[in-house]
């Protein structure tokens, strides 16, 4: 991981942060933990990974990512 992301990383962890997370940092963060871009429909982006049943749905938030996505 990059450091930006090491430290996007740790503010999703905490749960402090989740309404000062950028959009794109959660994308980047997604990617790098091993997810891959599916589709994007609207403001909507899906991510999925092979070993994983679940999708992570994601949305723009006027740049920001939606608290409860961040969640």
């Amino acid at each position: 991981m990059s450091q930006m992301n090491n430290k996007v990383y740790n503010a999703v962890l905490s749960g402090k942060s989740d309404n000062n997370i950028k959009f794109s940092d959660l994308c980047g963060l997604i990617i790098d933990i091993g997810f891959e871009f599916k589709r994007q429909k609207g403001s909507h982006r899906q991510y999925s990974n092979i070993g994983i049943r679940e999708i992570i749905n994601i949305q723009d938030d006027g740049g920001k990512a939606k608290a409860y996505q961040v969640e």
